[in-house]
């Protein structure tokens, strides 16, 4: 089997990391994975809301309690398991999360870059957890604030290569396009 391409987008909430992986699986039937989707399982199964207050509250919990590293642990082995040779990774939001798929061939650290008023209209018109559609501009950069979300930028800073997003979706695909080529 060819060497997989694995590309790990990071990048501040609503910059398009999610839309990036779809086109992937869209265009080159990728597979792709959410840091967020095993937080996303844990609150199904309590029963909880899939807010970002709550995201926030236990992706720190299974962290401390199971190492910090147990994302990039789950993570790795999810891509290591996935059957298509062009894996999408949606959410990469600290060191620790690319601590073992740094390690594997094929992965590239992609920096998804939109200004913040883009973003913030993104996100509420999205409405992809509950609250973003009622949410206001300050409560958006408090929300920057979170320890899910200080990390990014430096992360941002680590990648192999960065996306701007400001544009249309056409603009955003063009570049995604040359990244696989």
């Amino acid at each position: 089997m060819e060497d997989k391409i694995i590309l790990g987008f990071t990048g501040l909430m609503a910059c398009g990391k999610g839309t990036a992986a779809k086109y992937l699986a869209e265009k080159y039937n990728a597979d792709t994975f959410r840091f967020s989707t095993m937080l996303r399982d844990v609150l199904d199964r309590l029963y909880l809301p899939k807010s970002r207050k709550n995201f926030q509250i236990i992706s720190p919990l299974l962290r401390e309690t199971f190492g910090q590293d147990l994302m990039a642990k789950v993570m790795a082995k999810d891509v290591e398991n996935a059957d298509s040779r062009i894996i999408a990774i949606d959410g990469m939001r600290r060191p620790a999360d690319i601590e073992y798929l740094k390690k594997m061939s094929g992965f590239r650290m992609v920096a998804i870059d939109v200004e913040a008023k883009i973003r913030y209209e993104r996100l509420k018109d999205r409405a992809e957890n509950s609250g973003d559609q009622e949410k206001t501009w300050e409560q958006f950069q408090k929300e920057h604030e979170a320890e899910t979300e200080i990390y990014i930028p430096e992360l941002m800073k680590q990648a192999d290569v960065t996306v701007n997003n400001d544009g249309t979706l056409e603009e955003l695909y063009k570049q995604l396009d040359k990244l696989i080529t």
